[in-house]
């Protein structure tokens, strides 16, 4: 049963992975259902009862996510272009579904995006991709590293996780600021609670970027703090593709890993490093550190 189950789920992430790569492409009824060889007949039933939203929703809103992330974060790339890469045929119908959806044009949006709006539109597809089933990890994908530490500047988010998309283009729209790009220098992620405390206000994870020794941090800048990932040995554990949501393989480190690997915790929080691939479609890979003695 499990077996038939994990292999079900195997073919539904296939096809969450086909459209994310292909948002420029041709996502109808008939493409997407063959990448998981389903029926067409049945699968737009298939889909929304697996992740809540219908295949066309879902296909516009990752369309207009991916839109507005290239407008907050690409100054030279035309508005007419970006709308182009997220699979809209004409500048006008761009315009038309980011209009409804965020209650901004594309070019206000670029110049002083509304996050609230934008927070609102993407709680459907945060939560269908929250709902793609638990990757299975075994010991062999943990390996035990030493870590150098790392100076980093540190842009914290307190309060709901339902807010977090909202820190995370906060941070995105500092970084690049401060002339800080992904591909230059390291980004982490670092966890100090549970991903759902009882009381959701007490959520609190910190946003990172690595600087050089020499690089200045305004101190005076309320928004962000100078900081150090400590080095030291890790078990790290490396998850590809869809990293929305890392708690599957955070449970295994603590639930599976830890208790029959014999190690003990270092006093530091389990935290991630993201390398982002080369276009934001693709997805990113996360390697989770659980700091040990």
């Amino acid at each position: 049963m499990k077996a038939a189950i994990d292999h079900y789920h195997a073919r539904m992430q296939r096809v969450l992975d086909h459209i994310d790569r292909h948002l420029d492409g041709d996502l109808d009824l008939d493409a997407v259902s063959g990448v998981a060889a389903f029926s067409k007949f049945h699968f737009h039933r298939q889909f929304k009862a697996t992740f809540g939203v219908s295949l066309h929703r879902y296909v516009q809103l990752a369309r207009l996510r991916l839109a507005s992330k290239r407008l907050a974060d690409r100054e030279g790339e035309s508005v007419t272009a970006i709308g182009l890469v997220a699979g809209y045929e004409t500048p006008d119908a761009f315009a038309r579904a980011f209009r409804k959806r965020l209650q901004q044009s594309p070019s206000s949006f670029r110049r002083s995006p509304d996050w609230e709006p934008w927070l609102k539109a993407f709680g459907p597809l945060n939560a269908a991709r929250s709902k793609i089933m638990p990757t299975t990890f075994t010991p062999d994908d943990v390996t035990i590293r030493g870590v150098a530490p790392t100076r980093v500047a540190i842009f914290e988010h307190r309060g709901d996780l339902e807010t977090l998309d909202v820190t995370i283009q906060k941070f995105i729209a500092w970084r690049k600021a401060a002339g800080l790009s992904p591909k230059t220098n390291p980004t982490f992620n670092i966890w100090h609670t549970e991903r759902r405390p009882a009381n959701p206000a007490d959520y609190r994870m910190e946003l990172c970027v690595g600087v050089d020794a020499d690089h200045w941090i305004d101190s005076t800048d309320e928004a962000v703090r100078e900081g150090e990932i400590p080095g030291g040995r890790c078990a790290v554990l490396t998850v590809i593709g869809d990293t929305h949501n890392l708690e599957p393989a955070v449970l295994y480190l603590y639930r599976d890993w830890l208790p029959a690997s014999g190690e003990e915790m270092r006093d530091f929080p389990i935290y991630c490093q993201r390398f982002f691939l080369a276009e934001p479609e693709q997805g990113t890979v996360a390697e989770l550190h659980l700091p040990l003695k």
